[in-house]
């Protein structure tokens, strides 16, 4: 065999046997360094971690390792499943402690007078004037119900009786506002004859935004192309049983309709 290849085989099996010594050594100094010495294991991050990453997913940027108490910070955390489903709120270096304050629920990290739509959702969002959307007093939070109206072109040639002009319908309830935009501010609570007295009307348009699944998505696109929308609120309680598609019959009542198609109604 060449000498040269046996020299070669012979550096590295040196090296090698090098790199387990010193590896040895260095565990063993590690461990005499902390021998008389009170530890916790604490779980130590290895590889970098940017911000918004899940808990979830550091398994193999992290690992256990026994840290002096003397420098043990506050809040350490030794198992993955303790920080649940949260996410990192800051850039995490390697050599730092995992701390459960650099943690939080994801919703928690979106801008002020934003929630987090349900999983499965779409946001949809809608322009309306102030008096269609509560008078601009909706907030990101609030549970709602869309009404949607849609005309009906007349039919000269039918009975004036039973000539349809629009239909309204509470179509959706309890339907999740993200966020609200253009709206004034929202007074404080026991404000509210304050808020009632010397408060001018709201005069620019409201941007609501909606959590919806996309087949009731698709129905709010529909009426602001084609009809109109009105939004109520529904606060914890509110009764929305009994409605129903509601045309001028059951507006006025066909006694009235049938009195204003003869001539008049009577005084």
């Amino acid at each position: 065999m060449n000498r040269r290849i046996i020299a070669a085989l012979a550096a590295l099996a040196l090296a090698i046997v090098g790199t387990v010594v010193l590896v040895s050594y260095v565990r063993g100094a590690d461990a005499r360094a902390l021998k008389g010495v009170e530890t916790t294991a604490v779980l130590v991050v290895t590889r970098p971690i940017t911000e918004g990453t899940p808990a979830g997913e550091l398994a193999d940027s992290v690992r256990l390792e026994q840290v002096p108490n003397k420098v043990l910070a506050a809040g350490t955390v030794n198992d993955l499943t303790d920080l649940g489903e949260r996410v990192a709120t800051v850039d995490l270096q390697p050599g730092e402690q995992v701390l459960a304050s650099r943690f939080a629920d994801e919703s928690s990290l979106l801008p002020a007078g934003i929630v987090e739509p349900e999983p499965g959702d779409s946001e949809v969002s809608v322009l309306l004037e102030p008096q269609r959307a509560v008078g601009g007093r909706l907030a990101a939070g609030d549970e709602i119900g869309v009404y949607i109206s849609m005309d009906l072109e007349a039919n000269i040639d039918e009975d004036p009786e039973d000539e349809q002009i629009g239909t309204t319908h509470a179509t959706l309830h309890g339907v999740l506002v993200t966020q609200v935009q253009g709206a004034p501010a929202r007074t404080a609570p026991g404000n509210a004859e304050t808020a009632s007295t010397g408060t001018a009307a709201p005069s620019g348009s409201v941007m609501v935004t909606l959590a919806l699944p996309a087949r009731e998505a698709e129905q709010v696109v529909f009426a602001m192309e084609h009809g109109s929308v009105w939004l109520t609120l529904e606060p914890e309680g509110a009764d929305t049983s009994g409605t129903r598609i509601v045309t001028q019959n059951d507006v006025y009542g066909d006694a009235v309709l049938g009195r204003v198609s003869a001539g008049g109604v009577d005084e």
